[in-house]
């Protein structure tokens, strides 16, 4: 058994984030960038834990043009961020509903030079604030900088994975497909989705997940019409279909990819539909290289599965960003154009219709490399599995 990666990052690799960062905020004339969502404050402090879940609190993170992140966060928090490499922490004793940490963080940003008088925010496509709107409008008044959106300029430079952060979604990609493989080994006809779900978690568990909070699942009569839904009790019988999508989590890094069963028997409509979603991650795997685009890939892939007769597809998309989020930008559609750079992680998920009220999709991990692309997750069978 291979050994996991090691839990957690070096200081140098906040340092790196940081800088990056620093950069950008020079390219783009702000004196500082405001984060206030898990998985920004985590990338750029280390801070991580799960209390995040309770909606009470709000936390802030501070990135000025030089030196380290300041954290002003919760009383509750001060001792967990303090095992980060951030050591500049204001805290407040927090729920506080007459002043949420509002007073003391806009005093924090005003204390910072100011010689472009803007302060960078993810204000806009892809994100959101988790605070108050009007606390954020209250923040607005008390500072003297603008605040300005720079949401797609984090996303893209989250967008390209460090190789600690792609060893990470290599280990957890591997801890789901050894799940994936024992489910022909329990699952049966006479078994709800439920009940096979539940055990493809616990497997996740025993193989070193630390969570699973993306468990779907569809079936039905030699086909799915939902893949976002489920799973429910329906049971499975003789001449079912049946999808398990999941994202599970290993240090705070995402898995993202389905597998797809028949159960007794399937229709030659159905494997055939099943060969083209395969193929499709086959073309997309070969246009995913530096130089193209998510939109290449996206050609790729509908390409095939248009040959196919694929009849449309629910999904508006047919591949994603992953990394700390189960879905990240950018998104494999007929206008993104994103760049392809080495170190992006990326789905391939080609999704088509090819029946009135039945689906096909398939999905597996990659990650782009300098002349080309490797395979995250163990690539599914070439043909559909039939559990007798």
């Amino acid at each position: 058994m291979a050994s996991p990666a090691a839990r957690g990052f070096t200081t140098e690799e906040f340092e790196n984030r940081t800088a990056r960062l620093q950069a950008l905020m020079r390219e783009k004339e702000l004196d500082a960038v405001l984060f206030t969502t898990e998985p920004n404050v985590r990338y750029f402090s280390g801070f991580f834990t799960q209390f995040w879940h309770s909606p009470t609190r709000p936390w802030f993170l501070i990135v000025p043009t030089s030196g380290k992140p300041i954290a002003v966060i919760p009383e509750i928090g001060a001792t967990g961020m303090a095992a980060t490499w951030v050591d500049d922490i204001r805290t407040w004793a927090a729920p506080c509903p007459e002043d949420d940490g509002i007073s003391l963080l806009a005093a924090a940003l005003d204390e910072l030079p100011r010689k472009f008088g803007r302060i960078g925010a993810t204000l806009g496509i892809e994100s959101h604030l988790r605070m108050p709107v009007n606390n954020f409008l209250h923040l607005r008044e008390k500072v003297a900088s603008e605040i300005v959106d720079i949401a797609l300029e984090i996303h893209d430079l989250r967008t390209v994975k460090s190789p600690a952060e792609i060893e990470k979604t290599r280990e957890i990609c591997r801890i789901t497909n050894n799940a994936f493989d024992l489910i022909p080994n329990y699952a049966k006809t006479g078994m709800s989705e439920r009940e096979i779900c539940k055990q493809f978690r616990i497997d996740m568990l025993r193989e070193g997940a630390d969570e699973c909070p993306y468990i779907i699942a569809g079936s039905g009569p030699d086909g799915y019409d939902s893949i976002i839904m489920g799973p429910t009790d329906r049971v499975i019988e003789h001449g079912d279909l049946l999808i398990i999508d999941t994202g599970a989590v290993r240090d705070g890094y995402f898995s993202d990819f389905d597998r797809n069963w028949a159960f007794g028997d399937a229709s030659e409509q159905t494997k055939a539909a099943y060969r083209a979603t395969y193929e499709a991650t086959t073309k997309g795997f070969e246009a995913a290289k530096p130089g193209n685009t998510t939109t290449d890939i996206y050609n790729a892939m509908w390409s095939v599965l248009e040959e196919a007769g694929a009849l449309g597809n629910d999904v508006g998309r047919i591949g994603h960003g992953l990394g700390m989020e189960l879905t990240e930008r950018p998104s494999h559609t007929a206008t993104d154009n994103t760049l392809l750079r080495p170190g992006m992680v990326l789905t391939l998920e080609p999704g088509m219709n090819y029946a009135p009220g039945k689906q096909m999709v398939h999905e597996e991990n990659i990650v782009i490399t300098e002349d080309g692309a490797e395979w995250l997750t163990r690539r599914a069978a070439p043909e559909l599995i039939i559990i007798k």
